[in-house]
């Protein structure tokens, strides 16, 4: 005998309020990301020898914006400071 829908109302809202909680902490978490990357040279640095491909989506996300140069100001500043 199938379940009655009734019964599964509390667990469809209860998950579907945890579906949401969980979708808002990745908004929120990813524009934290972004706003210390785009705030903090050294941060991109670390970002750039710990996980280089989040470090390409930022600069790819800005240069679809139309903020072109960031890239080669990095480059230039951590070659700079290689020597």
């Amino acid at each position: 005998m199938p379940p009655n829908p009734a019964s599964l109302a509390p667990l469809a809202k209860t998950l579907m309020k945890g579906v949401i909680v969980v979708e808002l902490l990745g908004v929120f978490g990813a524009y934290g990301l972004f706003y210390k990357m785009n705030d903090s040279q050294d941060f991109r640095s670390t970002m750039n020898r710990r996980l280089p491909s989040v470090l390409e989506v930022y600069y790819q996300s800005n240069e679809w914006a139309g903020v072109y140069g960031v890239r080669e100001k990095d480059l230039a500043a951590w070659s700079a400071n290689q020597d």
